[in-house]
């Protein structure tokens, strides 16, 4: 290998369980994929509660931290900013949808504009397309749509901060086959991302144009045929490895695999019920969502039986990993436990127009969230060898 060769080769990454230095410095380490998920599923939990804006600002804040302070630099984590995109675009297409199919103005709200009206058969009654469009309305929608962007950036955190990979090996046996395909479909996005990039600046190295339909037409073919080669490699790469063999087992284990977990889910659809509903009887609550989480257990110990696997070097899960988990799961905790403030001033009204509040264990729970950027350790940092 020549000496220009040996420059480009990566020097492998710092170990995962990689102790402190005797200065009781953190090294920099690959925190547990699944503790990044439960804190951006616990923060997207927390967020669905709340409809005040000034809280999901801060949301959007604290994830562009805790994104920004601790993500790698691997090509998964360079998606975040569509994530961005997206909820920028669903914010636009409520407010749009909102001043479009209009339901009418109060004589109390403020008259922005109006759209022209076109009339409506009478068994379409209660919607009305074009009209006066007034400032509350929209901004209603634009909170309506700002939570919601709020939940997508939190998955687009999760999918930012985690391997994919990684996440993989951390699942049971059972679900083994139903980890590949959704790795797949998270990694779709990045790996797209990763592709117009490259296209793009290619393009540039040859001089084309990068503005204009013919520029799009220009970047959006070789795309296509980059994500359909990609997906034929992975076809191979998959048969190859026997994805979806049946294995050791029979069909008799696998009839009581599905009625099992059948069964399980049904139970814990049932206990959650009793749970949220206070006039249903006692026994489908608690004991319900009990006996379909052992019966859920039960069915993932004897399907996992038919897949065989090892794991090389498995992730840790130490004190960084519960810090990071506990801050979401605690923020969402505190968000639902209406303790130390007022519920009506996590979704305030816009009728009358009013500043809206901002309690302060709502928002202490979110920052809560945002110690993740310095709970975790600092990721393991791409090395590459020193040329001549």
């Amino acid at each position: 290998m020549s000496d220009v060769a040996r420059a480009s080769v990566e020097a492998p990454a710092v170990p995962s369980d990689a102790p402190a230095d005797r200065g009781g410095r953190r090294l920099p380490r690959t925190l547990h994929p699944m503790a990044w998920w439960v804190w951006a599923l616990a923060l997207a939990t927390a967020v669905s509660r709340t409809n005040n804006p000034l809280l999901l600002f801060l949301v959007l804040a604290v994830l562009g931290y805790v994104v920004t302070a601790r993500r790698t630099e691997a090509p998964w984590a360079r998606g975040f900013k569509y994530y961005l995109y997206l909820a920028l675009t669903v914010v636009a297409i409520r407010v749009v949808f909102r001043a479009v199919f209009a339901t009418g103005i109060t004589p109390r709200d403020h008259f922005l504009f109006s759209l022209p009206h076109i009339p409506t058969p009478d068994w379409y009654a209660g919607i009305q397309i074009g009209g006066p469009v007034s400032l509350e309305a929209l901004l209603s929608a634009a909170t309506d749509g700002l939570r919601l962007a709020c939940m997508l950036c939190c998955i687009g955190a999760a999918n930012t901060l985690a391997n994919p990979k990684r996440a993989l090996r951390v699942l049971p046996g059972a679900l083994y086959e139903l980890g590949v395909a959704v790795t797949v479909a998270i990694s779709v996005a990045p790996q797209l991302v990763q592709s117009v990039q490259r296209v793009v600046r290619a393009r540039k190295l040859r001089a084309g144009g990068t503005k204009g339909m013919r520029a799009l037409r220009g970047i959006v073919i070789p795309v296509l045929e980059d994500a359909l080669e990609r997906s034929l490699r992975l076809a191979a790469a998959m048969d190859s490895r026997g994805y979806g063999r049946s294995g050791s087992a029979t069909r008799r284990s696998r009839r009581a695999t599905g009625a099992l977990m059948l069964l399980g889910m049904c139970g814990l659809c049932a206990g959650a019920y009793g749970l949220l509903d206070a006039t249903a009887p006692s026994f489908l609550g608690l004991p319900a969502m009990g006996l379909g989480a052992l019966l859920c257990v039960a069915g993932l110990r004897l399907g996992g039986r038919r897949v065989t696997r090892t794991t090389y070097r498995p992730d840790p899960w130490r004190l960084p990993e519960w810090a990071v988990a506990g801050s979401g799961v605690l923020s969402a905790v505190l968000l639902f436990a209406n303790l130390g403030y007022d519920p009506a001033q996590l979704n305030p009204t816009y009728y009358p127009l009013t500043w809206p509040d901002l309690p302060l264990v709502p928002t202490a729970a979110i920052l809560l969230a945002g110690t993740a950027g310095f709970l975790a350790p600092p990721p393991s940092p791409v090395r590459r060898a020193d040329a001549p």
